[in-house]
């Protein structure tokens, strides 16, 4: 293994050139080398190899463990069976839970589907990015991230959330508007599939996480303004058992950004957004479309 410098990277052989470990990148999509990789790519291929991981390395990467948009895409793999991709597809994805990897891959297959002009009005923000908001060790490094999506130019913006073992749906509604005005009100909305689980116990991290993205920004509105700003939960279809939510979640963003309203306001909420929302037909449908976005690309 090569020495760890002060940048954040190490550097180990890799069939006589050297691979770059980029540990406090929050990605690894837009790398410029060929042989630069993240963190996931180390472990999948060491997994892979059965090699051993020594205590400080492990302890290295556990400290910067951030997700990669869809690594899987960047590694080598046999041609599928057609035959039996077309037997296992209906049941791959709808019978297990999402991870966050998983959720990340058919997050950006779903995101490169919609039209230019949809994707200019939005933007999302990486799903595990609120879970490390709430630890110490990466909030700040969150919030940096955040400022590179300009998400007080979008109309609204997507933050999957997952937490406690389960997906939910955080969106931000014209929050480059005036606080104060009386034609636009910013707002958020909380989707999510499992009104079981009590979504409002987000709350106090989603407000206190809304209010540092302000302040990091160097907006000028106050800490009490910014505290108004309503939380909507509105009532939208639930799931069917223990595994659906990461599905819903990928769902509930395609049905927005195909009908979201040029201007949300509170006299026309919740809009579409009810428990008749769409059907366990259409959700299937949808997940059998994401399966087949996966397989265009492996």
């Amino acid at each position: 293994m090569g020495r760890t410098r002060r940048t954040g990277r190490k550097t180990r052989p890799h069939g006589g050139g050297v691979v770059t470990i980029d540990l406090e990148s929050e990605g690894c999509t837009d790398q410029p080398s060929k042989h630069r990789t993240c963190w996931k790519h180390i472990q999948a291929r060491m997994h892979a190899r059965r090699t051993r991981m020594t205590k400080k390395q492990a302890e290295e990467i556990e400290s910067f463990k951030l997700t990669s948009p869809c690594f899987l895409q960047t590694i080598p793999c046999r041609e599928r069976s057609k035959k039996r991709f077309k037997r296992n597809t209906a049941v791959s994805k709808l019978k297990k839970e999402l991870d966050s990897v998983s959720f990340n891959c058919y997050m950006e297959n779903l995101w490169k589907s919609f039209s230019e002009d949809k994707k200019m009005s939005f933007a999302y923000l990486d799903s595990l990015w609120f879970t490390m908001y709430t630890e110490a060790s990466s909030g700040v490094k969150v919030l940096e991230w955040i400022k590179r999506k300009h998400i007080f130019s979008k109309k609204y913006v997507l933050v999957p959330i997952v937490r406690w073992c389960h997906w939910s749906l955080l969106i931000f509604c014209h929050f480059g508007e005036n606080l104060l005005s009386e034609n636009i009100t910013p707002c958020m909305l909380l989707l999510d599939s499992l009104e079981m689980a009590s979504p409002k116990r987000l709350e106090p991290d989603i407000r206190k996480f809304v209010w540092d993205i302000y302040e990091s920004e160097g907006r000028p509105e106050n800490k009490h303004m910014i505290s108004q700003i309503p939380l909507l939960v509105p009532k939208v279809p639930q799931q069917r058992n223990g595994v659906e939510c990461g599905n819903y979640v990928l769902y509930f963003i395609n049905l927005f950004v195909q009908d979201a309203p040029e201007s949300f306001h509170m006299e026309g909420y919740p809009y579409f957004m009810k428990d008749n929302w769409f059907s366990p037909e259409g959700l299937e449908h949808f997940c059998e479309k994401l399966e087949s976005l996966e397989s265009d690309i492996l």
